[in-house]
């Protein structure tokens, strides 16, 4: 089992990181309990698939289940709300935990409602997909989507633990598996480029579910994730903004798909990247050769990597308008994380989005 420490003085915690951790998660969970239970917020796919896994894992904890349906439907106002109802009609106090047994939806949903029911109580992920095990689960950032964008309404809230077990990944199909590497290979992007040349020689090993590779993979982005939350926790300094890199594009990807199946969060990230090296590359920025390695890394991958093959092309004003209403916008301006070289993400503060527009309405 590998260990991992977010050290964020009183609100630090740890994340464990193994084959079969659910199937012990009593041994790990005792300590969080009170009278013996543990309130379990889940989706219906993740819950009648996984859900008896979890409770026989418990042991003689009790699981109290919350259930929402799956989709990003129910990131919302209304799926807060129930999860808030049902949490106080189970009782909740506040030194209760919640336990987010789910994908990033699942996540984001319980640690919102964790951190404003009863002003607050403590909550636990448990990530079920490779994109929240790399991902959501770990920085403290919770929301629910509203009708002005994705993650608008939320907060700061870290959990006390996260476990995560790879072999939950088992009942993933191949599109969920890839769009979870997505964000496993930026971490090589932003800043660690002897991952990024190990990820192109094993990246295959670690989408196959080899378990050396694929356990070392999340790993290394876990660690990556870990030590940039540690710096800038409520991303104030700037140096958690380059978590970012891609989602800006990614985003706006996101929102004229109409938030839907036809392009998951992890494929719009994949294609975010890309354009955010292309435009790097464009502002003189970034070689082309890093620009070209990232597509092609992303394309053996079965990523997409271009505008066309989503049919997306031609577009860059509506893409570009979608950006208005990014989060990371200040003084009226969108921040955007570009790169110098595989490695080396930046951020850009200066950049106009009318450049941009002219940018996506090229890129093909």
């Amino acid at each position: 089992m590998d260990r991992v420490t977010v050290s964020l003085g009183e609100r630090s915690y740890r994340i464990l990181i193994g084959n079969g951790l659910v199937d012990r998660a009593g041994d790990h969970l005792a300590g969080f309990t009170r009278n013996g239970r543990l309130l379990v917020v889940s989706d219906e796919t993740v819950w009648s698939t996984l859900g008896a896994r979890l409770q026989t894992g418990l042991g003689d904890i009790e699981a109290v289940p919350v259930i929402v349906p799956a989709g990003e439907d129910s990131k919302s106002w209304a799926g807060l709300r129930f999860v808030v109802d049902s949490l106080l009609s189970a009782g909740v106090e506040r030194s209760d935990h919640v336990v987010a047994f789910g994908g990033g939806m699942v996540g984001d949903l319980a640690g919102f409602a964790a951190a404003i029911v009863n002003r607050g109580c403590r909550f636990i992920q448990v990530p079920t997909t490779l994109l929240a095990q790399v991902d959501s689960s770990v920085g403290g950032k919770t929301a629910i989507n509203v009708a002005a964008g994705k993650n608008l309404v939320g907060a700061f809230h870290q959990p006390s633990l996260v476990l995560i077990d790879p072999l939950l990944l088992g009942t993933l199909d191949d599109r969920q598996l890839r769009a979870g590497y997505a964000e496993i290979v930026k971490y090589g992007l932003i800043e660690d480029r002897p991952f990024f040349e190990w990820l192109e020689e094993q990246g295959g090993a670690v989408l196959a579910g080899e378990p050396a590779a694929r356990t070392k993979g999340i790993t290394i982005a876990v660690n990556g994730k870990a030590r940039i939350v540690e710096e800038d926790e409520r991303e104030t300094s700037g140096r958690r903004a380059l978590l970012n890199l891609g989602h800006t594009f990614g985003h706006a990807l996101e929102a004229e798909t109409g938030y839907s199946d036809r392009l998951l969060h992890g494929e719009a990230v994949a294609l975010g990247c890309v354009l955010a090296f292309d435009f790097s590359v464009e502002r003189d920025v970034c070689a082309a050769e890093d620009a070209a390695r990232v597509r092609r890394h992303f394309v053996a991958s079965g990523l997409p990597a271009t505008l066309s093959e989503l049919g997306l092309a031609g577009i860059g004003d509506r893409l570009a308008a979608h950006m208005v209403h990014d989060k990371k916008r200040e003084g009226g301006r969108t921040t955007f994380i570009l790169a110098r070289s595989i490695g080396q993400a930046v951020m850009d503060k200066a950049i106009e989005l009318a450049d941009v527009a002219r940018f996506l309405e090229r890129a093909r």
